[in-house]
This record gives C-alpha cells, sequence and structure tokens, in this order.
C-alpha cells in the first residue's frame, strides 16, 4: 500500500467511478455503496494512495478484506491483472462475496 501524506483526487478509479459514480476515493466515501465495494477497488487497483483515509476503520478493513480474497485467489487474479501482491491477512474470505468478486474482476478486464 502506497502511505503518501496528502490526497491525490487524480489517481483514478477501476471500478468506483463505474459502480457508484463518484469520481474520486473521497467521493466514493462519502457513499455507503462506495465504502461497501471499497475491499474491491483495492483488489483490482493497486494505485491507490489510502494515506489519507487510513485512520478510517472501514479503509482498514477493506484493505485487510482484499488481502485475504487477494491470497485466497491470488492465482486467478495474477493471471487477470497486473498488480503489486496484497501483504497475507489471515482469516477467511464470505463466499456470498463471491458473485460481486467475479463480476468485478470481469469488468476490469473487460475496461483494460
Amino acid at each position: 500500500m502506497d502511505l503518501q501524506s496528502s490526497p491525490d483526487n487524480s489517481q483514478p478509479l477501476k471500478i468506483l467511478s463505474a459502480y457508484t459514480g463518484a469520481a474520486s476515493l473521497e467521493d466514493a466515501l462519502k457513499n455507503p455503496r462506495g465504502v461497501r465495494l471499497l475491499w474491491l477497488e483495492i483488489l483490482v487497483n493497486d494505485r491507490l494512495d489510502l494515506a489519507p483515509w487510513w485512520e478510517r476503520e472501514e479503509v482498514r478493513e477493506a484493505y485487510a478484506k482484499a488481502c485475504r480474497w487477494y491470497h485466497t485467489y491470488r492465482s486467478l487474479i495474477d493471471s487477470l491483472l497486473a498488480r503489486s501482491p496484497l501483504p497475507y491477512e489471515p482469516g477467511s474470505v464470505d463466499p456470498r462475496d463471491y458473485r460481486v468478486f467475479a463480476e468485478v474482476l470481469q469488468f476490469v478486464t473487460d475496461h483494460a
């Protein structure tokens, strides 16, 4: 994770803008749906700078969830996306999130 100190509104969002209409990460965090989908943005977008929002519990939780999903489906993700590895986070993934995970991977690969 990039821990720079100031928000950068020029960071491109890969899914949050399409799924929530947010123009920036800051805008997405104002939207409950954006907060719910943040883990997926983190999972597919290794260019996000989360440092300005790291004190927010929901950002740290989304990051941990993205790490768990990355390590559970690392081979699949690495075969579809060029991204830096996420660190290992112990814990399991919720299989109820698999459909949206698969949908987002399809969306990102279709729009690459």
